[in-house]
């Protein structure tokens, strides 16, 4: 492609360390040998003996634990002064205050000044066995020449710049030129519709955007730059539209449009770094919550990129010369943190996968591990759940002795895709890793790994807090639940340096759905079991968000799209198991008087709605047309007494004093099982 640039440029390296990746030297998983070969920093912690005792010191001991890292693992143009400056009660978070740096110089500039020919990045394109390749160098000069194209187009530091675009090298550089000039990305899923897209364009207060002309995906071609179009046309503030090539075909350019490439390549390869200081804004990432408005979750440049380049070093063992293989996109938080951030602040490896786990066959995933000879696999359970009823005949046909530790991430992984991980894709030699964190953790939180040498890890549990997480349960009353055996809301006591910062432009909703809820602890909006043995285990939402393919929905979003219909009078969205998904969305309908339409019709044209307005993950499985909706005497919806309906435990309906109308639910009942029936029988 034209953006992969010739080797022979002239690259100014801006570097004041000629230390390599810090991973290189450092010893595989700590096996009981001198802590300081597992972590150097440990020299300094005096006590700290073994793995028990370097996670007691990261919580009690928190600055200079982070101090230490910080000071070790990352460039500083200025260094820090204090570690921290958190208060959760009062909703403040700062880290490394004081100092200075540029991301894209730890992720870049560090390993091109010791090894310029290594390979940074590995695309996985979606056409299978054509991959491409691309050193720290090569990802430099991009950086360096869309850097200064931003730049001569107008772009300003702390200007937010939107990019639609599929996992490709060039999406890379535009995350990491908008973190050299000290803009701000926010990058929005490519499966996203125009109008989610859009909403976040304009939530964001965007002026730029960067795509590609089409996307590529399990063989199929995608117009993303139509979905930008339509987007653009109701979001005034866009100025440009950066558009690169993916592919050959010519789309229509309006005034707004500018050819990517053509402009990068009148740039200089030299782009100077922007002074960044630690609290400064590196990007926002929408998520859903359980408001109808989806929020754009800030993280900033110091803590989160020490965090995620920690995490992804002690989690996954990462070793230098490793192939680190998260086949996330881009789009998401996993993507961030352990395609981009994690990998090249460590100097790693990383793979850009751009296909589909079923594209051109069910072997696709261990086809690429057997080619690329990837080392750490981190994919979700819902694909995982998806090959495993292909059966191991796709798996076993490819050689996938180069894995040493498998990795789950998005939702709780169930036992038996679980076994099935380990025991056929990993031969029952590579670790399986139930990791848990969110958008708005920044890095994994909760993980079998780290640990004590030969410590166990049990089936579909996340088990171990990371370093410096300090978990605690809480009951609905506050109170903090130091027994083990016991289930509670998952909270977490003290601030790290990857949590999110804020919500854009609505600090308010940050605190009310973060902090208040449990003052003095960050509420995460989840469950969670603390075992006999002090392991957790994470027990699903509490809020009303489902998690559909590792995917958070929030159901009054969907609510407020279904209600557009012209025949809704009302709906209530639940979420329910789906063997695939994890989760699935389940619709309650209550029509307009005077409205005919076909239940099977109106489910089509809802399905067809959903994946306008959002995307076709979040479309609906069921659509149940119903007469009334069970309320409460003041009219509240009784969204548990549904949830027991969708999951087939209508005998578990539990106290129904205060439901207005009893027939209302025997309805829905009945109303379910002919549901059921119809599509078992299609």
């Amino acid at each position: 492609m034209a953006w992969l640039l010739p080797r022979a440029c002239s690259l100014k390296v801006f570097c004041q360390s000629s230390r390599g990746p810090f991973s290189s030297g450092i010893a595989r998983a700590w096996s009981g040998g001198p802590l300081t070969a597992y972590m150097p920093e440990a020299v300094a912690f005096a006590g700290s003996r073994d793995y028990p005792g370097l996670y007691k010191m990261s919580v009690e001991q928190v600055d200079k634990f982070w101090g230490a890292l910080g000071r070790n693992r990352l460039i500083w143009i200025n260094p820090f002064h204090s570690v921290k400056d958190c208060n959760l009660q009062q909703g403040w978070v700062s880290w490394f205050l004081g100092g200075q740096l540029n991301v894209a110089v730890n992720c870049l500039d560090r390993h091109v000044h010791t090894a310029p020919n290594k390979v940074a990045l590995i695309w996985e394109k979606d056409e299978p066995g054509k991959e491409v390749r691309v050193t720290y160098r090569e990802l430099l000069e991009l950086t360096c020449r869309l850097g200064n194209t931003l730049k001569r187009q107008g772009v300003k530091r702390g200007d937010r710049v939107t990019i639609y675009m599929p996992p490709c090298p060039l999406a890379v550089a535009s995350m990491l030129a908008c973190a050299r000039i000290g803009a701000v990305h926010t990058v929005v899923f490519a499966g996203f519709s125009s109008e989610a897209l859009a909403d976040r364009i304009r939530d964001a207060q965007s002026e730029t955007v960067i795509t590609v002309n089409q996307g590529l995906r399990g063989g199929k071609v995608i117009e993303l730059k139509q979905t930008v179009d339509q987007a653009v046309r109701a979001c005034p503030l866009v100025k440009r539209v950066l558009v690169s090539m993916r592919t050959e075909q010519k789309v229509p350019m309006s005034e707004l449009d500018v050819p990517l490439e053509e402009e990068m390549m009148k740039e200089d390869v030299c782009c100077e770094p922007a002074v960044m200081e630690s609290e400064d804004l590196l990007f926002l990432l929408y998520t859903s919550g359980s408001t109808g408005k989806p929020k754009g979750l800030v993280h900033s440049q110091a803590g989160y990129l020490l965090y995620a380049a920690i995490t992804h070093k002690y989690v996954f063992d990462y070793h230098d010369g490793d192939v680190f293989g998260c086949v996330a996109d881009i789009g998401w938080i996993t993507g961030h943190s352990y395609v981009v951030y994690g990998p090249l602040c460590n100097g790693g490896t990383t793979v850009l996968f751009e296909s589909t786990p079923v594209y051109p066959n069910p072997g696709r995933y261990w086809e690429t591990v057997e080619r690329l000879r990837i080392n750490q696999f981190y994919g979700a359970p819902t694909a995982i759940r998806l090959l495993l009823r292909y059966g191991d005949e796709w798996v076993k046909r490819y050689d996938r002795s180069s894995l040493k530790t498998l990795g789950s991430v998005g939702e709780p992984i169930n036992t038996e895709a679980w076994e099935w991980y380990f025991n056929v894709v990993g031969d029952a030699q590579c670790p399986v890793l139930d990791t848990w964190w969110q958008t708005e953790t920044g890095g994994i939180c909760i993980s079998p790994r780290p640990s004590s040498p030969g410590d166990e890890i049990l089936p579909g549990m996340a088990m171990r807090p990371f370093f410096g997480i300090s978990p605690a349960l809480l009951d609905d009353k506050g109170n903090i639940l130091t027994q083990n055996n016991v289930s509670g809301a998952l909270c977490i006591s003290q601030a790290w340096p990857g949590m999110a910062r804020t919500i854009y432009n609505d600090h308010k909703r940050f605190l009310e759905t973060y902090l208040m809820p449990y003052p003095g602890f960050f509420f995460t909006g989840d469950g969670a079991y603390r075992t006999s043995q002090g392991y957790y285990q994470l027990t699903g939402r509490l809020d009303d968000v489902i998690n559909v393919s590792g995917h958070r929905l929030g159901t009054a979003e969907l609510e407020d799209i279904v209600n557009q219909h012209r025949a809704v009078a009302e709906s209530a969205v639940i979420g329910f198991p789906h063997e695939i998904k994890g989760e699935g969305a389940y619709v309650f309908i209550v029509l307009k008087k005077g409205t005919d339409v076909s239940q099977e019709r109106l489910s089509n044209e809802l399905k067809e709605l959903v994946s306008k307005k959002i995307a076709k993950y979040a479309s609906p499985e069921y659509v149940q047309v119903t007469k009334r909706l069970p309320k409460t005497r003041s009219g509240k919806i009784m969204r548990r007494v549904l949830k027991k309906i969708v999951e087939d435990k209508a005998d578990e309906l539990g106290d129904l004093t205060t439901l207005d109308d009893h027939e209302a639910v025997e309805e829905i009942i009945e109303g379910h099982k002919r549901l059921l029936q119809e599509e078992q029988g299609q």
